[in-house]
């Protein structure tokens, strides 16, 4: 049965982090071809709004981690932690990044969502490279200048 909690809670913790970087992502949009600023500093507004974007994100399995550890008992994080909020993020970022540096490691049915969010945070970070190239793209051609081939 805790396999399949885990399970709803990782493919919930998907939804929501799409649903939340398409968001954003579509506000960013909207926002830089908005705002009366040179193209070069559109993409600073671009790179701005997808880093918010993943740090909310990681921000949610953070929270995600800390709520399976001490108030539902589907695992914690073990190594070299002190025990805050601060250890969860910072899992979360090495598991969302898919760095995974191995200091802060997980136990329990929390494997399956570190798993899971390396997945998802991969498929957000490619995401978040393509919509860049394609603002970049597009900003310099509105500069005059033309894209790198």
């Amino acid at each position: 049965m805790v396999v399949i909690w885990t399970a709803l809670l990782a493919a919930s913790l998907v939804i929501a982090t799409v649903l939340i970087h398409y968001e954003v992502l579509r506000a960013t949009s909207r926002l830089v071809t908005t705002v009366p600023i040179a193209a070069r500093s559109r993409i600073l507004l671009v790179l701005a709004g997808i880093f918010t974007a993943h740090l909310l994100e990681v921000s949610l399995y953070a929270l995600a981690y800390l709520l399976m550890s001490d108030h539902f008992g589907l695992g914690s994080i073990r190594g070299m932690t002190g025990g805050g909020f601060v250890d969860y993020f910072y899992f979360s970022i090495t598991c969302y990044t898919t760095l995974g540096l191995g200091d802060v490691f997980p136990s329990g049915a929390m494997r399956i969502v570190a798993g899971i969010e390396a997945l998802n945070g991969f498929v957000l970070i490619g995401w978040s490279t393509s919509f860049t190239y394609l603002a970049m793209e597009r900003f310099w051609k509105e500069a005059g200048k033309p894209p790198l081939a």
